[in-house]
Parts: structure tokens; C-alpha cells; sequence
């Protein structure tokens, strides 16, 4: 049967499995819209194409699955970038498919002011994604869709780019074969199991330091096993939060930027590193000492070997590699004496928030005390969002969306509304009044898609880390005191119900409570000032 191209990328998509899109409609991509139209894709329109890319991140990130942005050409797909910056330093994996200009009019080597020409829209994207395709021929539209989310979301999973000359979306398109990659398979050697094996065993005090590939793995049962098998901490990254059940008696719930938690890496023989890259963010840049030996798990060698070189490198998918670990290997005693250790940090960590910070403390405690089972948190890049990512306990894998991978402000919201679309849970963003303003446009599409969301806007006037920064180095301040809009009033303006507290007592968690319970979407503001924790720059502990 005859179709043409945008019915065979749509196709191409209902294949994949793909249930929800994200996207705005322009001149060059509107049959892609038409061709939609006609299938149970659920296609959101945002009024920003960086809120497409970061709807996308949100969605995969809440459900493991294939998020996919729909922009234009030209200036709609560049402003993607900064999204697609996010999704690829998170290895979200995201599929961005743009527009470009018609074939027919290209003249290779010249740019000849097509509108929105770009002189090569595919190299825009190589900094930021894992790959990028350009379709040459309606035929290989389908493939080449195919192809990419494939390629998106094999480990090491990121976002990939596509190209589809808009000619091509209305010309007649067969439906060629798929040019798969050859994949290449890691099986890690008996004798590497073995010698990992025999150094856990043999550790006096060995740590599993959990990264987001373990998590994306689903990793976390085996890891727990492996745990508790040895006696052994599990610290998380960002990325990881949520990994093991807060109870798991070997977690250790705080940020390790913490020093009471930071004395277990710094303690530690033996470190078994789980689908991480030791990433700058996590290691307070790379200040905490290479530990005596460090065991690696991971799918891509060189990025578990670019900042800490492991000894031992176990080079495959991080849940099959720990539960190969686990065969043979003989419990150790002192788990008891381990958890009650970890326990002691816990108080000793949150006496430290308490006494230093009190406004955070009540924060999260109504934050714990209030919010439903399923909620999926989402920062920004805000002090209140440091304060979520680094110490408010995540009950589950995937119920934590944070920006640390780029960090990347303005996130917060449009991906809540990604989360919220992916029906994991209500969306719960915590955004300040400064990152919140970069998406503001988006409360259109939450009420126009009555998307399950709560914004928790932490208004201090400001860029409130910033303004940390400045006061910390006696500096006076400059371009960080906002003017800002009066956001209740503003929400309302969109038809989004909003209400305003001061602070984060009594009533903060009865409107939060009311707020996330209910079907609509709907706007917090919370006038309130907080210094921020133990996980941002300027409060690292370790000596530079």
C-alpha cells in the first residue's frame, strides 16, 4: 500500500510502542501532526520546543521508555539543544525527530536563505546526543526511526537525533529493510567474577557505590542482595536515588557530600562501583581519594575507567553482572552492627540539617508527611530542588527527576510535565521563581492536557544560590534580586488554580496535601529564603 513519508514515521512509532509525544507545530512539520492525528499516540503541544526536549527527559525518565520531541526546522529544532544537553548527560533516552529544509531546494555547500536553513542542522546536535541521522530518501524514513529509538535506548542509553526533509513528509515512501549495527555482547570472564568474588570477601570494609546505569539496569534487588550478602554501605548518586528501599538496612540515605557519610568512601578497601562514571558533581570534583581498590561494573569501559581507573573492570549490564556476583558468594557477618552504623549517620545528618538549616528540615519533613505513595518528584535547579535531590528520602526507582546529569536550569517544569503524562504517579516539580519563568508558557499545555501536576514554586526573589554565592564572598548583589510576577495571579490568568503560604509550616502541608490529591493541575507558592545543603559547590567539604 501507497503512503507517504509522515505516515511511515508515525508507523514507525506505533510499532515501537510509543503512546505519548511531545512537540510544536510548524510550517515544515505539520503532516506529521495530521498523520498523527489518526492513531492512540497521545500528542502533548508545548509552547516552547525546549519544553518538548525536556518533556521527553521526563517521560523516559519516569518509565524507563522512549520519550520523543516533535519540533521544526531551523530555530524550533536548535532550541531543543539545551533539553537535549540534560537528556544526553543523563543517558535519558529521548528521541528528538526535526524537520529540516526540503531536499529539492538544498545546494550542497551553500546556504541559500531557505526558511529556516541551517548550513548543517545534524553536526548542531552531535555535542549533545549519542547519535544523529538525516534521512536522504522518503524510503528511509521508517528505518532510520526505528533505528534511532533502538539506538537511543541500548545501554548506555541517550538521545539520538533524526532529520526528515519536510518534502519527504508528504512524497509517496516505501518502507525499506532496517540496517541494524551489529551489537556487540560483553560477557564478563569466570575468572574476573572470581577475583571480584574473592576482593569483596576479603574486604574489611567494602562499600557499592550505585550509579544511574545500575538504576537503569534494574539493578536495585540484586544490589540490595549483594549488600546485605557482604555487610557492605550502598551510597547512591543522584541518578541512583531510589535504587533500594530507604528501610534496606545497608542504605545510606544521605548525599555522600555529607563527611559522616563520606567517612564510609574514605573508610572503604574496596569499592565496587555500579553503572557510574564518578562524575565530577557526585566526587566534589574528584577531591575524594581513589580508594585501595575499585571494582567496576559497567557497559562502557571507558567510562568507567575516565576519572577513577578501577582495578577490576566487570564490563557488561550491571543487573546480570551483580547477580552473577551473587552466585557462590558466602554471607559475611556484621550486618547488624553495620545497620545500627548507618542508622547513627542518619541521626547524626539530620541533627546537622536541623541545627543548620531549619526551614530545609520542616521542608522535607511535609514533604515526607504529605505527598502520596506515587509521587515522582521533580527539581530545578534551585536551592529547594539541591535540598530534594541530595536529602529527601525516594521511596522507589524512578520517582526522582533531577537536572544534576548538565544541570541544566528551567528543567523542573516542563519535564513534570513528562512525568505527569506518563501516568507513574503525580508530578510534584519543585522549582524556584527564577527557573520557573523559563517554562512559564507551559501552563497552557498542563491545563489544556489536564495533566496530573503540582508546582511547588519556593519564591525568594531571586537567584537564591547566587545570592548565597555573592553574601558567602562579601560581595554585594548584583543580578540576582528578580522582579517577579505576582504567580498566583498569573496561574490563575492560564486557569490553573493557585494559592500562596508563607513558609513551610502548618499551612504548607495542608495545601500540599490538598494540592497533590488533586485531578487538575495546580500551582504552591512558598515565600520563603533557604540556604543551601551540603551537595552544592560552595559547601563542599572536602579541601580543594
Amino acid at each position: 500500500m501507497t503512503q507517504i513519508g509522515a505516515q511511515r514515521l508515525v508507523d514507525a512509532l506505533t510499532e515501537l510502542g510509543v503512546d505519548v509525544a511531545f512537540g510544536l507545530p510548524g510550517v515544515h512539520n505539520l503532516p506529521i501532526w495530521e498523520a498523527l492525528s489518526a492513531t492512540s499516540i497521545r500528542l502533548i503541544g508545548v509552547r516552547h520546543e525546549q519544553a518538548a526536549g525536556f518533556a521527553a527527559d521526563g517521560y523516559a525518565r519516569a518509565t524507563g521508555r522512549l520519550g520523543v520531541a516533535l519540533v521544526t526546522t531551523g530555530p524550533g529544532a536548535a532550541n531543543t539543544l539545551a533539553a537535549v544537553g540534560e537528556a544526553r548527560a543523563s543517558a535519558s533516552p529521548v528521541l528528538v525527530i526535526a524537520t529540516d529544509i526540503p531536499a529539492a531546494l538544498r545546494r550542497p555547500g551553500t546556504v541559500r536563505g531557505v526558511l529556516h536553513e541551517t548550513s548543517d542542522q545534524q553536526a548542531m546536535f552531535a555535542p549533545v546526543t549519542k547519535a544523529g541521522f538525516t534521512v536522504d530518501h522518503p524510503d528511509a524514513i521508517a528505518p532510520t526511526i526505528r533505528r534511532a529509538a533502538k539506538l537511543a535506548l541500548r545501554p548506555q542509553s541517550g538521545p539520538v537525533y533524526v532529520g526528515v526533509p519536510t518534502d519527504f513528509l508528504r512524497e509517496e515512501a516505501a518502507d525499506s529493510a532496517d540496517l541494524e549495527p551489529t551489537e556487540l555482547l560483553h560477557t564478563v570472564a569466570m575468572a574476573d567474577l572470581d577475583r571480584a568474588r574473592e576482593a569483596l570477601s576479603s574486604a574489611r570494609r567494602p562499600l557499592i557505590w550505585a550509579g544511574g546505569g545500575a538504576l537503569r539496569a534494574g539493578a536495585g534487588e540484586a544490589i540490595g542482595k549483594l549488600a546485605e550478602t557482604l555487610a557492605a554501605p550502598i551510597v547512591t548518586t543522584f541518578a541512583a536515588r531510589g535504587i533500594v528501599s530507604p528501610d534496606h538496612p545497608c542504605r545510606a540515605s544521605n548525599p555522600v557530600h555529607t563527611p559522616e557519610v563520606g567517612a564510609l568512601w574514605d573508610e572503604a578497601d574496596v569499592v565496587l562501583a555500579i553503572g557510574t562514571d564518578f562524575d565530577g558533581l557526585m566526587t566534589q570534583n574528584w577531591r575524594m581519594p581513589q580508594p585501595p581498590r575499585l571494582i567496576a561494573v559497567n557497559v562502557d569501559a571507558a567510562d568507567a575507567a575516565k576519572n577513577y581507573p578501577p582495578d577490576l573492570l566487570l564490563q557488561g549490564d550491571a543487573r546480570d553482572v551483580v547477580e552473577r556476583l551473587l552466585v557462590g558468594l558466602a554471607p559475611r557477618a556484621g550486618l547488624d552492627e553495620l545497620s545500627r552504623r548507618l542508622d547513627e549517620i542518619e541521626l547524626k545528618v539530620r541533627r546537622r540539617v536541623r541545627k543548620e538549616e531549619p526551614q530545609a528540615a520542616e521542608f522535607l519533613a511535609a514533604l515526607g508527611e504529605t505527598l502520596p505513595d506515587d509521587a515522582v518528584l521533580v527539581p530545578d535547579m534551585c536551592v529547594a530542588g539541591y535540598w530534594v535531590g541530595g536529602f529527601y528520602r525516594i521511596a522507589a526507582p524512578r520517582k526522582l527527576a533531577y537536572p544534576m546529569g548538565w544541570g541544566t536550569l528551567g528543567f523542573g517544569f516542563p519535564a513534570s510535565l513528562g512525568v505527569a503524562a506518563a501516568g507513574a504517579g503525580r508530578a510534584v516539580c519543585v522549582t524556584g521563581d527564577g527557573g520557573f519563568l523559563y517554562g512559564v508558557g507551559e501552563l497552557a499545555t498542563a491545563i489544556q492536557e489536564n495533566l496530573p501536576l503540582t508546582v511547588v514554586i519556593v519564591d525568594d526573589g531571586g537567584y537564591g544560590m547566587l545570592r548565597y554565592d555573592q553574601t558567602r564572598a562579601g560581595l554585594p548583589h548584583c543580578g540576582v534580586d528578580l522582579v517577579t510576577p505576582d504567580f498566583v495571579g498569573l496561574a490563575k490568568s492560564f486557569g490553573v488554580y493557585a494559592d500562596r503560604v508563607d513558609g513551610f509550616g502548618r499551612a504548607f502541608r495542608r495545601l500540599l496535601r490538598e494540592f497533590t490529591r488533586a485531578d487538575e493541575p495546580n500551582v504552591l507558592v512558598v515565600s520563603a529564603e533557604l540556604s543551601p545543603p551540603l551537595n552544592t559547590s560552595p559547601r563542599w567539604y572536602r579541601a580543594g
